[in-house]
Formats: structure tokens, C-alpha cells, sequence
């Protein structure tokens, strides 16, 4: 008689787990992954919610609603010369146009502070030893003319290598004593390796900073491993504007230190000479009146240079920057205080691209209402696709 009810017992034990079971979520969902909702679910057959009661799917008053936007806001720095090349600064965003894709923009004017992030970047092979004490002397100009009160400098210097002299710092003591550091070294001069490496930093200063690269270098390359198309696209991925002053390819080539001349495959006494002549080193030095091959290839150099742009001249020219020449010390430091005085009076353009859903490089182009002005900027910029399921 006990053990049909010791049954009864332990089948309704069983049955009332269960219930309570039934009650309660899952601890884990049946499905993998977020549940898509195809549609919205019926009209709910509840009673109004009374005061303070929300109902499922309503947002209480008071409660944190997050709103995601995509907007992104474009920053062009713009340069403005007269006709004479001096830089204009009494202009305001009514006297510029901006185009987008060719799509006119609103624009304004930042006025908020943007210190520089400036890496130098320094040729310092064979080639050009006569000049590298020249170059030495302008810590003092970039301390003071590039750099301002807040900025910061990088200095590098490459021939076969790229060296790193000092990294990012305001102290006048260190660049002075960086720019000390350079050492002529090899005759070869990687100019698109050195400025990779230095977008490399730059591309991690905060973005509220001015990005600029200054090449003080031949208009050359000797030895890259990168091509010019790779710097360049580095650059607009991070906003870098790249000036450069460029070391004369004659001056260096006249001052260089000559490398020691190999031997004569063909020894003096297996020349061919008229009858009764001994051929010596000296003889054989007469006959061939020397070697023309440096005049030869810097003449070459610039014949080419005509139908073929140097690497500085699409650097400075696609990022919004500005290429100067020096031969001498005093028109060395005129060009550093000339781009000095240009980062200063920058107007710093800014505006919400209207065509946000054009995917992929993005051109920029300025134009100023005054005659006789001229302008320039940025090349443009590249913009990722929106995701719209984000």
C-alpha cells in the first residue's frame, strides 16, 4: 500500500519541476548569433501602462538614448600667395569656394589652435658632405620658426639608412643637437624610404595636430626600396603636407668627395701608340683628357627632370605643400623662414562633405573669389564607405 503512494509522490514531484521550469528563461538561447525580427510584434491586448509604467519597445523619460552618427569633418589647410609669392592673410571663408568631387561645400574657418607635428627628414649621404655643414646651422630657425609654442620635432637623417636622430620634442637642445649628429655617409640616398618612415610618425600624432614633413634633399632618389606612388598615398591617408628644400644636383656633384678611381683594365703597355712612343700613366692619362662622365650624367639628369617630375615635386605638390631651392646658407635659411611664416598664416577650411556616400577618393578643390590670388591645398582625401547596418 506505501509504494503506490510513494509513486503518486514522485510523479507529481516531477510534474511541478517542470512547471516551475516552463517559467523561467533559458539560461541559453536556442539560437546562435542576434535574432533578426522580420516583423513587428502584434498589438499588445494589455491594459494602458499607468503613470510611471512603460510599456515594452518605449523609452523611459530620463533614460540614456544613444544617437550614432557618421558625419565626418574635413580639414583643408589653404595657402594664399600673390601674384609675387607672398603669403595673404586678410581674407575670410566668403572669398573661398570649396568643391568636393566637384560638389560646392559650406564651409568655415577654424579658428581652433592646431600646434605642428614636424619631422625633418635629411639627406646626409656622400654626395652632398660640403652642404651637411650648412644644414647644420638652422636648429635654431626650426626651433623658432616652424615649431611655435606648442609644436614638436622629429629630426632624421638617411643615406643608405634611415636614421633616427631625435624623436618627437619641443626642446631646442636636443634638435640643435640632433642636427649635430649628421654624418655624410654612403653615396647612395633612400629619399622615399626616409619619407615613409617619416609618415610612419606623424600618422600616430593626436589628428588635431598640422602633420608636416620637410625634405631637405636632392630631388632624387638612390637606393628606395618604396616608390614614389606609395609615399604619396601615405600622405593622404594622413594628412600630411610635405615641403622640401632641395640641394642643387650641380653643387653636389662639384663639391662631393671623388671616389678613388678604379684600375685600368688595360695596362699602359697594351695600348696602342705610334711608333716610338713608350706608353706610361702619364701618357695614358694625356690621351684620355680626363672623365666627363659627372658633367655628363647631371646634364642628362636635368634634360630629364623636364619630361619627368621629381619625387619633391609631386610630394609638394598633391599634398598642398611647397617646394624651395637653396645654394647658399643665407637663401637656406630665407626658405626655412618663408615655410615658417606660411604654417603660421594657414586658413584651416573646414566643412561636412555632403556627398558622404561616394565612397573612395575624395578630390578637393579651392577656389578664391579676388584676382590676382593664388591658392593652395590638399590634393584630397579617402573616405571609407558608411556602414549603414552599423
Amino acid at each position: 500500500m506505501a509504494r503506490p503512494i510513494l509513486k503518486a509522490l514522485l510523479l507529481a514531484a516531477v510534474l511541478l519541476t517542470g512547471f516551475l521550469a516552463a517559467q523561467q528563461p533559458p539560461l541559453f538561447p536556442s539560437t546562435v548569433g542576434p535574432v533578426k525580427v522580420d516583423s513587428p510584434p502584434p498589438p499588445s491586448s494589455q491594459a494602458p501602462a499607468q503613470p510611471g509604467q512603460t510599456q515594452p519597445g518605449q523609452v523611459q523619460p530620463g533614460s540614456d538614448v544613444i544617437f550614432r552618427s557618421n558625419v565626418r569633418a574635413v580639414i583643408a589647410p589653404v595657402t594664399v600667395t600673390d601674384r609675387d609669392g607672398r603669403v595673404v592673410n586678410s581674407l575670410t571663408t566668403l572669398d573661398f569656394q570649396l568643391y568636393d568631387n566637384k560638389k560646392l561645400q559650406k564651409i568655415t574657418e577654424d579658428q581652433a589652435t592646431h600646434p605642428i607635428s614636424l619631422v625633418v627628414a635629411i639627406e646626409a649621404s656622400a654626395e652632398v658632405e660640403k652642404i651637411v655643414p650648412q644644414v647644420q646651422k638652422i636648429g635654431p630657425l626650426l626651433s623658432n620658426l616652424l615649431i611655435g609654442d606648442s609644436g614638436e620635432i622629429a629630426v632624421l637623417s638617411f643615406d643608405h639608412r634611415v636614421q633616427t636622430l631625435t624623436g618627437f620634442t619641443s626642446d631646442p637642445d636636443q634638435i640643435n643637437a640632433a642636427m649635430k649628429k649628421l654624418k655624410p655617409g654612403s653615396t647612395s640616398f633612400r629619399l622615399n624610404d626616409a619619407a615613409m618612415q617619416a609618415m610612419n610618425l606623424l600618422r600616430n600624432r593626436p589628428p588635431t595636430r598640422k602633420r608636416i614633413l620637410l625634405l631637405i634633399t636632392e630631388s632624387r632618389d638612390n637606393g628606395s626600396e618604396l616608390h614614389v606612388r606609395d609615399v604619396l598615398t601615405a600622405a593622404e591617408f594622413a594628412n600630411v603636407v610635405v615641403y622640401s628644400v632641395d640641394m642643387s644636383h650641380l653643387v653636389a656633384s662639384l663639391t662631393s668627395t671623388a671616389q678613388p678611381p678604379r684600375p685600368d683594365a688595360i695596362p699602359p703597355e697594351a695600348r696602342h701608340l705610334p711608333a716610338g712612343q713608350i706608353g706610361t700613366q702619364t701618357t695614358d692619362a694625356q690621351n684620355t683628357m680626363g672623365d666627363w662622365t659627372p658633367a655628363l650624367k647631371e646634364i642628362f639628369i636635368a634634360a630629364k627632370a623636364i619630361f619627368i617630375p621629381n619625387p619633391l615635386e609631386v610630394y609638394t605638390k598633391y599634398t598642398g605643400g611647397r617646394e624651395y631651392s637653396f645654394m647658399t646658407q643665407k637663401t637656406l635659411e630665407r626658405a626655412v623662414a618663408d615655410i615658417g611664416e606660411e604654417l603660421h598664416s594657414q586658413y584651416l577650411l573646414t566643412y561636412s562633405p555632403n556627398n558622404q556616400d561616394e565612397a573612395g577618393f575624395h578630390e578637393i578643390e579651392v577656389r578664391i573669389l579676388k584676382p590676382g590670388l593664388k591658392v593652395r591645398t590638399r590634393n584630397g582625401y579617402w573616405l571609407a564607405r558608411v556602414n549603414e547596418q552599423q
